[in-house]
């Protein structure tokens, strides 16, 4: 996926374009996820669209929930669904930052030659 050690840099051109299909991959990532706990906050929570996207987004941005959740599924999906979260934004963030942190320690390693 990434040049070899003994390979030259890659032309900015090129690297943008691998650092943005990170991107709009770490995006699709946060899509799926978000729309997981949006649909679990709607059908097990009990709450509304928008509800559910707000209580979704905040777990998922690492804010907290908003709404209380009254029924024992409801909490478990609730309290599952935060501890993914977590895991996925250290995910998505390895994603994101895989080809800046390749490119810096590739740089390092040229000119050291």
């Amino acid at each position: 996926m990434f040049e070899h050690r003994t390979h030259r840099l890659v032309s900015w051109p090129t690297f943008l374009r691998r650092a943005g299909r990170h991107l709009v991959l770490g995006l699709a990532i946060v899509a799926v996820v978000l729309s997981i706990g949006v649909a679990g906050y709607h059908v097990l929570g009990g709450l509304g669209w928008v509800d559910a996207f707000l209580n979704a987004s905040m777990i998922l941005g690492g804010m907290g929930p908003v709404d209380r959740m009254t029924t024992t599924g409801a909490k478990i999906f609730a309290a599952c669904y935060a501890l993914f979260s977590g895991l996925v934004l250290i995910a998505v963030m390895g994603v994101v930052l895989a080809p800046w942190l390749h490119r810096m320690l590739h740089a390092f390693h040229v000119e050291g030659r």
